[in-house]
């Protein structure tokens, strides 16, 4: 009988000087804004007009989303002629993803899907993107014998290597995040890569309650399963595997909502099983991005300054910017947006709500008179899409963007 041996993924020198200095012109002149380095050098702060927009000290790209696009526009110049393929959207903003499209990178998956994985072939090029992918994609991959370009964050890496620990120890994983998102499958699938670990996704303070009560006093199993319908592992027995457990979380959660889940369940474990043998039965550690929490606290310092509204700009899908949006919405009215194009005029105004899943349409949004306006931007939005609504909320004014710096 003959086997044939797939040989391992080649490894792909990207980072040559000769190609990191063309890819990083090419990044600079598709996402760079020279408006926003001077309204940064400016103090955040740029008025005309009876309008003030304060930007928030820190927005839009974070270390590990400039990564991944530098590895990406990298392959391109790397293999100019060859098919390079992408797993899904490299991060979270359509209109990155729509330039990725433009240099003929293939979609294996998604709503613009234009490529299936079943076809690659050995020596093919696959992006992996910032989110990372799960186990199984990753093996069949290399069963093919494809190159990788990784661009899995540093951060998401991180969690990896706890629910692992969590799998080797016996003690199943709950994930603060959300089941559906790229990152949590990738998360979770390391807590069952050994064979025999397990997780629990959580997403609201209301399941952390539910799994609480059910780990203090047990209850209906086939009630439970069905609350977490999709959001645990196979063969998972909540009878027997929160016996003992370990939080990890979606690195772009709220860090104060994964406190509260990790003090919540540390509670019930505690009463659960005495303090005494808390440590056999309980672990946490804090694995929010530092990029997440950077945006985060910059955030609820302009939110605690005289602001009439604010504008968030990013992808819909992105968890890191919803969660900027859902700051905003506490405190004062708040419009989530993908582009500037969605300021149709300052009477009406397209935004993303978050509780019906849909953009909505907003009127008179845009009081007259003298007003000041809040912007901030996920950590997957550029700066020219920042540019772009700056000059948008001007224009709304009568006022260009050329006037508002002469003084």
């Amino acid at each position: 009988m003959t086997t044939t041996t797939v040989p391992a993924p080649q490894k792909i020198n990207l980072r040559r000087p000769d190609i990191m200095q063309a890819v990083q012109a090419q990044v600079l002149s598709h996402y760079r804004s020279e408006l926003v380095d001077r309204i940064r050098a400016r103090g955040h702060l740029v008025c005309a007009g009876g309008l003030t927009i304060k930007l928030a000290k820190e927005f839009g790209f974070c270390y590990g989303v400039e990564r991944a696009i530098d590895l990406a526009y990298a392959a391109r110049k790397v293999f100019p002629n060859q098919p390079i393929y992408i797993l899904g959207e490299i991060i979270h903003n359509p209109e990155v993803n729509d330039q990725l499209r433009e240099m003929e990178i293939r979609f294996l998956s998604g709503k613009e899907k234009n490529a299936d994985l079943e076809d690659l072939q050995q020596g093919d090029v696959v992006i992996i993107p910032a989110f990372g992918a799960e186990v199984a994609t990753m093996e069949k991959l290399k069963g093919k014998g494809c190159q990788f370009v990784d661009t899995t964050c540093g951060d998401v890496m991180s969690v990896w290597k706890r629910v692992r620990q969590y799998a080797n120890d016996s003690v199943t994983s709950i994930i603060h995040g959300k089941a559906w998102h790229e990152e949590t499958k990738a998360t979770s699938s390391r807590a069952t890569a050994n064979g025999g670990g397990h997780y629990l996704v959580v997403f609201t303070l209301a399941e952390t309650d539910y799994l609480c009560r059910y780990i203090l006093n047990g209850g209906d199993k086939g009630e439970f399963l069905a609350t977490f319908k999709g959001a645990f592992s196979a063969g998972f027995d909540p009878d027997v595997h929160l016996n003992a457990i370990g939080v990890a979380n979606q690195t772009t959660m709220l860090r104060g909502e994964t406190e509260e889940v990790q003090r919540r369940l540390r509670t019930a474990m505690e009463q659960k099983h005495g303090a005494a043998n808390l440590d056999k039965h309980f672990r946490f550690f804090d694995t929010i991005c530092g990029a997440t929490q950077d945006r985060q606290d910059p955030l609820q310092k302009l939110l605690a300054q005289p602001l009439n509204l604010l504008l968030v700009i990013g992808g819909y899908n992105s968890s890191n910017t919803s969660h900027l949006a859902e700051m905003g919405e506490a405190k004062l009215p708040t419009y989530f947006i993908k582009n500037a194009a969605k300021m149709v005029s300052d009477k009406i105004i397209q935004h993303y709500n978050q509780h019906l899943h849909q953009e909505v349409e907003t009127e008179n949004w845009l009081p007259p008179g003298s007003i000041t306006v809040g912007v901030t931007a996920g950590a997957s939005c550029p700066n020219n899409l920042i540019e772009d609504t700056i000059r948008r909320l001007f224009e709304l004014r009568g006022i260009s963007v050329q006037e508002v710096l002469a003084q």
